[in-house]
């Protein structure tokens, strides 16, 4: 029977865990500097986790890691860990972790559950809704124009309309994907891009592109360079709609990887969220792997 056992210090356990984590990000292709990053990232506020022994008759087979905190407004849990050992694994003593973990959070308030996937886990989150991944390829030569399509600066011009259309599509993504409610969504566009582009075309280590074929306009794209050390983060690469299905996708990754390269970064990165089929058959096409993925669910889980 699976027991657990609320944990007193946590050294040992912070030092294992962001040893792990560290090593599954330099296995996905991020620099030493770039890995160190995220798992900063990965671990914020890790000193506010419950952290949970998992016991299987008074012998000790992992961990587990859970926090309830606000998150735009809401009271979210997280499973910042859960391991089983190897010798235990298979046993059931994951699922009645992750059962645990809800029970949890769930009792604290928290009206859904996120969990960070840096390696497969087989079936133990497959009831929880994919929110979005995190991908990434190297970059290691400039790539040829693809169908003609070239990229040019953004014009001081063309920045507003392009600001409001942004903020509407990265709503729209936030809602599609389950993460939050439309008022939610509607706030968090407007702090994050106050937060990530305060002075807009000038905001420096950022690319704001338009993509053209034979003079005409048929999309726009988004860069910051430096987000991680040697990583440029694509926050958007858009084909307007009309100009879809012509392969101009690939023509905008290209355009992007060409600007990493000027900007002295080796590697493109990006988000796609969860239910874009399109933009992750596109990523996986072009060669973009999993670094991450979130997931989600709503609690209390719904009982069948």
């Amino acid at each position: 029977m699976t027991e657990f056992s609320i944990l007193g210090d946590t050294t040992e356990w912070r030092k294992d865990v962001e040893q792990r984590l560290r090593a599954r990000y330099t296995a996905a292709g991020l620099g030493a500097a770039a890995a160190e990053r995220k798992v900063e990232s990965a671990h914020s506020g890790i000193g506010d986790w419950t952290v949970a022994e998992i016991m299987d008759a008074g012998t000790l087979v992992g961990h587990v890691a859970v926090v309830v905190a606000d998150d735009n407004g809401t009271l979210a849990g997280r499973i910042g860990d859960l391991r089983v050992d190897a010798l235990h694994a298979g046993r059931g003593h994951e699922g009645a972790a992750r059962d645990w973990a809800e029970r949890w959070c769930a009792e604290r308030g928290a009206a859904r559950l996120n969990v960070l996937l840096t390696e497969p886990a087989g079936e133990l989150f497959d009831g929880y809704s994919a929110r979005g991944q995190l991908r990434m390829r190297h970059v290691g030569s400039p790539p040829e124009p693809v169908g003609g399509v070239t990229a040019r600066p953004m014009t001081q011009a063309e920045y507003p309309e392009w600001l409001t259309a942004q903020k509407a599509a990265y709503t729209g993504d936030i809602v599609r994907a389950g993460a939050l409610s439309p008022e939610e969504a509607v706030l968090k566009s407007d702090r994050d891009f106050a937060k990530l582009i305060p002075e807009g075309l000038a905001t420096p280590d950022n690319t704001f592109l338009v993509l053209e074929t034979e003079g005409e306009r048929i999309g726009t794209g988004w860069l910051k360079h430096g987000h991680l050390p040697g990583v440029t983060y694509g926050y958007s690469l858009y084909i307007q709609e009309q100009h879809r299905g012509k392969g101009y996708g690939r023509a905008a990754m290209a355009a992007g990887e060409q600007a990493t390269l000027a900007a002295g970064d080796s590697a493109l990165m990006f988000t796609v969220w969860g239910g874009n089929e399109v933009a992750m058959n596109l990523y996986t096409n072009t060669g973009y792997h999993v670094v991450e993925e979130h997931r989600s669910l709503a609690l209390p889980r719904a009982t069948t």
